[in-house]
């Protein structure tokens, strides 16, 4: 049976399941956060991206489910455990964290930024520059790390000494081709260029 006909049956057209795809990818917005220099963190001109309610794998079954979405679109290098629990940032890569079990409140910008609750199902993509800290979390929290293009990391914590090799390492950056979790159809791919 060909496609058409087959839509025809169910009532739909082609034009109906195209809005319903338009309207399932304008739901899946981040929450944006935005974060300036405060002489310590360098933060970035690039908002910190919060998908809420993301994905409904959880346990090991989720942190499989998010190492293979990341993975697609290739956001690699993945690692398993939780979120230091002092202030730290990246200027050798890009980071996405995706929450498989339990919660945390995260501070992130540095000392001057937000705190943010995350929990299971949460993904947060962070621009390297910002800064993030686990505040507390539940027993049972579990986070999936991955890079754009299976980038190595590093840890800076705002020392005297870090900038500015730490800031032209994070200027030379190249802004990712994919979102780790909607690939070309949204997150960073329109919000960071």
């Amino acid at each position: 049976m060909n496609r058409t006909r087959f839509l025809s049956l169910l009532g739909l057209s082609s034009f109906t399941l195209f809005n319903i795809k338009t309207m399932a990818e304008n739901i899946v917005k981040p929450e944006t956060h935005f974060f300036k220099d405060d002489g310590i963190i360098p933060n970035s001109q690039y908002p910190l991206l919060h998908y809420q309610k993301a994905f409904t794998a959880t346990g090991p079954a989720g942190a499989s489910w998010l190492e293979q979405h990341f993975a697609q679109y290739k956001w690699t290098n993945s690692w398993r455990n939780g979120v230091y629990p002092f202030h730290h940032y990246h200027s050798t890569s890009h980071e996405v964290l995706g929450i498989y079990n339990g919660s945390a409140l995260l501070h992130l910008g540095g000392e001057r930024g937000q705190k943010v609750k995350v929990e299971a199902g949460d993904i947060i993509v962070i621009p390297a520059g910002v800064g993030h800290k686990n505040l507390g979390s539940s027993t049972d929290f579990g986070v999936v790390g991955a890079y754009p293009d299976g980038r190595s990391w590093d840890v800076m914590r705002g020392q005297p000494g870090e900038r500015p090799k730490a800031d032209e390492r994070i200027a030379a950056l190249p802004v990712p081709d994919f979102d780790p979790f909607l690939g070309k159809a949204g997150g960073l791919v329109g919000l960071w260029t």
